[in-house]
């Protein structure tokens, strides 16, 4: 007879499997039912089998609870707003693009780039920023001129840095203006976007840095950097703002083969910075004067400087030599907004999160896409969002300031049963009226459980319907932060509130 498995301990019920299975092994009558016996027992063992925890989200994501929504939308409406004061319209492309497209584009940086699986003969690959995929859609649709904003994820394989603000899957804020216009003037409003989000978002003192790829592909050449080697050596200068310049001048020498001489000449350029003085010092380098580019990029530093100094951001601005923005499409001016500090809080430590914005010009991107070449110059910003969120995280952290998650504005109650119609009825008129309102999914709710409610999520306003007031005809309306109460006539009651909501 089967004992009763269910009724069995874990090493009861594997003892028995082991047993029963070795009198099979002698008996080749009874092989039949001994796997009947296996299965049996087997099933009743899978329960106490540990199972794999599964549990988590890829590396270099986040989920983002109520509360830190609530900041992001805040901050990502104080952005789109200065968007739209300067014109830009709203644009969104699809979050993957082919992948030969990409790749050519990147170039060192392809590397980084998520590959999807072929489906249906196309390779494709997750956007790595949103520039190229706006030069693709100007390009497709033969568009000359057009002042855009955009917002939406881009995927970035490298190691993230959640200290550093730093994902691999992340929000970003472009702004660009394409067409053919006189030199320095998009470029300067650009510049000027920058300014206004980030002294908007009061995250602190801030420099944007300032420079030409032209100035950059010039000084390369007077000092002897083969052509060949421009890029490369372009993406090891990249690196200034994490690394010192004796490490890049290794891996410069080290590992790209770059002469030891040369790489000092480098050197002796990018580690100047300054204002307008600094651009007026480099036209008088009698190295950098005879190099076509390299004239053409200052050029344009000094104008651009006339221009900023009209906006009044120029004691804002550094012209610094080092900043190369390692992206191959870039053709002109290229700059980057970096925090000089945090906002000093008591027991907070200076939190190191790098540049919080940047661009440049690129006139080329376009051409590459367009099948008889034509171009359409751009120039764009890029606000790192995600930075810039967790600065002000941390802040709120440290000053433990509390956040509403909802933007509910009146709460209906009850203090007696069997008023869940008339509630219902109410929420209605309120909804009806644009009035952001609440209420609890029970029955018959007890009135302090209502009011304690309202009290944790810091709702204003509660409205009380009860069977005094449905006699009398009005509805007692109740200020959650003083906990006065007036009897407002039901008819009024829409304009009652809507004017208090006014005056708050």
């Amino acid at each position: 007879m089967m004992p009763q498995l269910g009724l069995l301990p874990r090493r009861a019920c594997a003892a028995l499997l082991s047993q029963l299975l070795r009198r099979a092994a002698c008996n080749h009558a009874v092989g039949y039912h001994s796997q009947i016996v296996e299965a049996v027992l087997t099933s009743q063992l899978k329960p106490y089998q540990k199972k794999p925890n599964f549990i988590k989200i890829p590396k270099g994501t986040r989920d983002l609870s109520p509360k830190q929504m609530v900041v992001r939308e805040k901050i990502l409406d104080m952005v789109i707003s200065c968007f739209k004061r300067h014109g830009g319209k709203g644009l969104d492309t699809p979050a993957f693009e082919l992948k030969e497209m990409l790749t050519e584009k990147y170039n060192e940086q392809s590397g980084l780039m998520y590959d999807l699986e072929d489906q249906g003969g196309e390779l494709l690959s997750l956007r790595y920023d949103l520039t190229v995929p706006f030069a693709r859609y100007l390009a497709m649709n033969k568009l000359k001129k057009m002042k855009r904003y955009q917002v939406g994820k881009v995927w970035r394989r490298e190691s993230p840095s959640i200290v550093q603000g730093r994902y691999r899957e992340f929000y970003q804020c472009d702004f660009d203006i394409a067409g053919q216009f006189d030199p320095m003037i998009p470029d300067a409003e650009c510049l000027r976007i920058i300014y206004e989000i980030l002294s908007g978002l009061q995250l602190g003192d801030f420099l944007i840095k300032v420079n030409d790829r032209r100035i950059i592909d010039g000084i390369f050449a007077v000092c002897g950097v083969p052509e060949s080697k421009f890029r490369t050596i372009c993406a090891s200068m990249d690196k200034l703002d994490k690394i010192s310049w004796k490490d890049v001048r290794h891996e410069m020498v080290a590992e790209k083969g770059l002469a030891p001489e040369v790489a000092d000449r480098i050197g002796d350029y990018v580690q100047h910075h300054g204002g307008v003085s600094l651009v007026e010092h480099m036209l008088q380098d009698p190295r950098l004067s005879q190099n076509k580019q390299a004239l053409e990029g200052l050029g344009s530093l000094k104008l651009l400087s006339e221009y900023l100094t009209l906006f009044a951001i120029m004691e804002k601005i550094s012209f610094d030599l080092s900043l190369v923005r390692g992206l191959d499409y870039y053709t002109g001016v290229i700059y980057e907004a970096v925090l000089l500090q945090t906002p000093a809080q008591a027991g907070e430590d200076p939190l190191n999160v790098g540049s919080v914005a940047a661009g440049g010009r690129y006139d080329e991107l376009v051409a590459i896409f367009d099948p008889n070449g034509h171009r359409v110059p751009c120039v764009g910003l890029s606000i790192g969002i995600e930075r810039i969120f967790h600065i002000v995280e941390q802040r709120m952290k440290t000053s433990g300031k509390k956040v509403r998650t909802t933007e509910t504005q009146v709460f209906v109650a009850t203090p007696q049963r069997n008023f869940l119609r008339e509630r219902l009825k109410l929420i209605a008129e309120l909804w009806d009226a644009g009035i952001k309102a609440e209420m609890l999914y029970k029955n018959n709710p007890k009135l302090l459980p209502q009011l304690q409610y309202c009290e944790k999520r810091g709702i204003p306003l509660v409205v009380i319907i009860g069977e005094e007031e449905q006699k009398e005809g009005v509805i007692k309306l109740r200020s959650v932060a003083t906990r006065e109460e007036e009897a407002i006539k039901r008819e009024h009651l829409v304009t009652e509130i809507q004017k208090r909501l006014s005056q708050s």
